[in-house]
């Protein structure tokens, strides 16, 4: 189906919005696939709080050359697009997921304006989601505080231990 100038302009500047909004961006190729496989993906990129967008790779080649990201050959062969609106590493997971199917395969991404290959975005894949790397640096952070904390209250304990045990030595010996 051949589209005219004014439609290839307006798919043109949706690419560009996505590739503006977006934190990272996966590439998949995709063989054999069917409308449920495509709704099922779909519905694990929401969830994920990214998009998964079919491409014409010329369109989309040209959009990634004027905002300056080298995309060298993934944009052979058929070329699905998943944009990471929020948390790179969780749309990472769901397409490294679909990779293990016969359908999709994981071509490289981009992370801003880096290219990374199918190997980098399996090792960002396995990376925790951000919750739990935000609770993990808060943990870090908050370490050295509580061990102060502990430190400091350490000597009056043990003089309320030493209180506590002359106080039950003494009611045992009036007992």
């Amino acid at each position: 189906m051949a589209f005219t100038r004014e439609q290839k302009s307006a798919i043109m500047q949706q690419y560009q919005e996505w590739v503006a909004k977006s934190q990272a961006m996966f590439l998949l190729e995709y063989t054999k696939m069917n409308q449920k496989d495509m709704d099922t993906l779909r519905a694990k990129v929401r969830e994920a709080g990214g998009e998964i967008h079919v491409v014409k790779n010329t369109l989309f080649g040209k959009v990634l050359s004027e905002a300056g990201v080298d995309y060298g050959k993934m944009l052979e062969k058929t070329t699905m697009v998943g944009f990471a609106f929020n948390d790179p590493p969780a749309l990472a997971k769901v397409v490294n997921e679909a990779a293990k199917s016969e359908v999709f395969a994981v071509k490289g991404g981009f992370l801003g304006k880096v290219s990374i290959n199918a190997v980098q975005v399996k090792a960002l894949a396995d990376m925790p989601p951000l919750p739990v790397l935000r609770a993990q640096l808060l943990g870090v952070l908050l370490a050295p505080a509580s061990k102060l904390v502990r430190t400091i209250a350490e000597p009056g304990r043990s003089i309320a231990g030493v209180i506590k045990a002359y106080s039950e030595k003494g009611q045992t010996a009036s007992a």
